[in-house]
């Protein structure tokens, strides 16, 4: 634990993209050893940068009614790590949604970061970003493809779409994610928790 500690603490000090970072650095995450369940979303909206606490808005109640916990299961560190493909808040695009997450982050801490979590048995890569960094090897076409293809993935690995409303249109045109792979998402959160 001393060691995944001492990363967690790198991490909640770098300043490697602070020049970038239109409201400065604040990295969010959550990890222990002893998680089962790891989610690997795409970076802090504002509302989780001013108060730190991971996916703690629409998006994150959104995500765990997908999932079916409460909020006191999804911040229990001991079960679910959370870890962004972006730990700080990236800014405002201009098409009014949210920067991208920092390409820097994930090739300089996930590694460092994913090698004290050996418990994990279940992972959720919710949205784009995190799919294509840890999905290149399947080369599915986009998110869409990647989510219907979670089958071949399940039960270590769940795809997502974000669970933003700006999906909403996505989640209509898809009846098959909330009929199919909700219910299967929930069964091994159970499992894992």
């Amino acid at each position: 634990m001393f060691q995944l500690n001492s990363v967690l603490r790198e991490i909640k000090n770098c300043q490697h993209c602070i020049d970038s970072l239109p409201y400065g650095t604040r990295p969010v995450l959550q990890a222990k050893n002893t998680a089962k369940i790891l989610i690997v979303g795409q970076a802090p909206g504002i509302k989780v940068h001013k108060t730190g606490i991971p996916w703690n808005d629409r998006s994150g109640d959104k995500l765990r009614y997908w999932m079916n916990v409460s909020s006191n299961q999804f911040y229990d560190a001991n079960r679910i790590a959370i870890v962004p493909m972006g730990f700080c808040y990236p800014g405002r695009a201009i098409n009014g949604g949210d920067n991208p997450p920092k390409r820097e982050c994930a090739p300089k801490w996930h590694l460092k970061l994913l090698t004290h979590l050996k418990n994990v048995s279940l992972t959720l890569l919710v949205g784009k970003y995190a799919q294509s960094y840890y999905l290149d090897k399947y080369k599915f076409r986009n998110m869409s493809e990647t989510v219907k293809s979670w089958r071949l993935l399940s039960p270590k690995i769940i795809p997502t779409p974000h669970p933003s409303w700006r999906n909403t249109h996505w989640l209509k045109k898809n009846p098959w994610f909330e009929q199919e792979l909700v219910p299967e998402l929930r069964r091994l959160i159970q499992q894992n928790l």
